[in-house]
């Protein structure tokens, strides 16, 4: 049999254009404390089944997450809105590059719907950057919070969102939809920006999350760093004043994976016992909750991370 591909009629788009000229950058052997089973479960079927009927895209399929066959097995699912293209090209980042499609109106009822469907009682709404759109797709984020909100009035909404860079007002168009939890990663350390998150600026992320908790001081605020792109400990020590600085209640931390050869190497796998150092220094600073792991990620365990992050917030109101 011969297999014939049209390259001039219809050809085939790599993911990431603008890698695909680079050298390869070789990562070191995964230790035995990153491996993970592969996702072969009933609940997993079930949640792609119910992303697919309902035409939605997740973060845990675009960007390769290890976690997918645990989460989507109790049928946690992160819903990423605006398409499956970003506009930027992070070093780090699996999802796929270019210039997206216009949005969907219909996304938002879509989301809610499969939300539903899953019975869900938190959910995490991420989204590629949308840097071509006025508001960066600030409207339409708050369009979903609002549509989850109707169809599912009990379900806790936690957003992890693009830093709406130069996008004037866009922010207060999303903490107006009141989201119970705002989440904006700032991925590495200052040091490391230009050669991992290029199209970011570090303190304009700080002053982000800032900004939720001065327009709306009920909303839990959350942010996230990978470790393992080259950065020194005093560094990370450092992200986590600059995010005390800004009120920020919830701390994550992960070890990178490098998503393909074309992608940034990973520069060091962080054993778990720095892991659990750096667990325990960030709560001596202040953060209501952290979570510190290799396997560690912005929406793992998101829903029992919210509800001790709200039992942190009453003990510490006593």
């Amino acid at each position: 049999m011969v297999v014939i591909v049209d390259t001039i009629t219809n050809p085939l788009r790599p993911r990431h254009p603008e890698k695909v000229n680079r050298p390869d950058s070789a990562s070191p052997p995964k230790p035995d404390w990153i491996r993970v089973r592969a996702p072969n479960t009933r609940g997993y079927a079930d949640t792609r089944n119910i992303v697919r009927a309902n035409g939605l895209h997740t973060v845990c399929e675009e960007a390769g997450c290890p976690n997918i066959g645990e989460c989507w097995d109790k049928k946690h699912a992160t819903f990423m809105i605006m398409g499956d293209t970003c506009t930027r090209a992070c070093a780090f980042c699996n999802v796929k590059t270019g210039l997206p499609n216009a949005l969907d109106a219909a996304e938002p009822q879509n989301v809610a719907e499969a939300v539903a469907k899953l019975g869900l009682a938190h959910v995490v709404i991420t989204s590629v950057d949308r840097d071509d759109l006025a508001d960066g797709g600030a409207e339409h984020f708050a369009e979903t919070i609002r549509a989850i909100r109707a169809a599912c009035p009990s379900t806790t909404i936690e957003i992890l969102t693009p830093d709406f860079l130069r996008k004037e007002g866009a922010l207060e168009v999303v903490v107006a939809a009141k989201p119970d939890v705002f989440n904006h990663n700032l991925e590495t350390v200052p040091s490391r920006y230009l050669t991992v998150r290029p199209g970011a600026r570090y303190f304009h992320s700080i002053r982000l999350l800032q900004r939720v908790k001065e327009l709306d001081p009920t909303i839990f605020t959350k942010s996230g760093i990978m470790v393992g792109l080259g950065e020194e400990r005093h560094e990370v020590l450092q992200v986590m004043d600059d995010l005390r600085s800004g009120d920020v209640d919830f701390l994550t931390i992960g070890q990178y994976l490098q998503p393909t050869r074309k992608h940034h190497a990973v520069m060091r796998y962080v054993p778990p016992d720095e892991f659990s150092s750096y667990e325990k220094v960030a709560y001596t600073k202040g953060f209501l909750m952290v979570s510190a792991s290799p396997l560690t990620r912005s929406s793992h365990h998101a829903g029992e991370d919210f509800a001790r992050l709200k039992a942190a917030r009453a003990a510490t109101a006593r």
